[in-house]
């Protein structure tokens, strides 16, 4: 499962995309994860929860804002209401770790260059995602990101033999493909000259 920490906007149509979203993550019912109405089930455990509520007073602390989200709901259970953060700058550290929970910190840029060094700033390279109607933009972002997987106008969707696996330190090796059966194997070069 893929969960999306952080998502940078251009500045000429942050407001607009992070109103949206937000009203959005606002109307995902948290609950049960076996209740067919439930939209997002509970975190791990306690402990989990916990660190996740950490970050998110972390990137409050820090300046960001919060449009959304970013309670525990009453009851029992490990639930945490989908969080949406805003003015949320490269050097907070919510931008710089991963959340591994229902929180998404937006960060704006001016231009390409912009985004590619709060992109590849962080510790981390899992995944990463380019929405852009320009096809060339597309490939040269998706080269230029220093992540294992990279989708172009989607997120979150494996296909069956493509290695997917992180970069830098999220994650050990490929998995869901060839490569990962081959990291079980060791390679060994016999190279053999003619004695003539």
């Amino acid at each position: 499962m893929i969960a999306t920490s952080h998502l940078l906007l251009h500045e000429a149509v942050a407001d607009a995309v992070e109103a949206r979203v937000a009203d959005l993550m606002a109307a995902i019912r948290v609950g049960p994860a076996l209740d067919p109405d439930t939209g997002m089930g509970p975190l791990v455990s306690a402990a989990h929860r916990q660190r996740v509520t950490d970050l998110v007073g972390s990137g409050v602390a820090d300046g960001a804002r919060l449009l959304t989200g970013g309670t525990r709901p009453s009851g029992t259970g490990h639930f945490f209401r989908p969080t949406l953060l805003t003015g949320v700058d490269p050097s907070m550290r919510i931008a710089r770790e991963e959340v591994f929970g229902p929180v998404l910190s937006v960060l704006r840029f001016r231009d390409e260059e912009e985004a590619l060094r709060i992109a590849n700033a962080v510790d981390y390279g899992l995944t990463a995602s380019v929405w852009t109607d320009d096809l060339r933009r597309a490939h040269r972002l998706a080269a230029a990101f220093e992540a294992g997987f990279v989708w172009v106008n989607g997120t979150s969707q494996h296909f069956a033999g493509v290695p997917y696996g992180g970069w830098k330190a999220s994650g050990l090796g490929s998995e869901e493909s060839r490569e990962e059966l081959l990291s079980f194997t060791r390679l060994k070069a016999v190279t053999v000259f003619d004695a003539t």
